[in-house]
């Protein structure tokens, strides 16, 4: 495989796995799995209300810093990174 392949492979696996992520946390933790979730409390609140209010949303955006992160280690690893003049 060329450079620019392996490049795209690894960043689709690293989306892929941000959006699992994300999928498990918003939709199963807060729609699916809600009831069973409730059964769990966390500071007076239920643990699946909780997910469906406010902890996908943090999960969001650490999955942001995460990619973030990442993609600046896989850039520089396959040297299309950016340079920082």
């Amino acid at each position: 495989m060329s450079q620019h392949s392996n490049y795209w492979t690894a960043n689709l696996k690293l989306v892929g796995l941000c959006l699992a992520i994300w999928f498990v946390v918003s939709y199963l933790f807060g729609i699916i799995l809600v009831e069973q979730l409730n059964t769990i409390r966390i500071g007076g609140y239920k643990l699946g209300f909780w997910f469906a209010q406010q902890g996908s949303i943090y999960v969001f955006v650490a999955l942001i810093f995460y990619y973030a992160n990442r993609v600046g280690k896989l850039d520089r690893k396959h040297g299309v990174h950016e340079d920082d003049d």
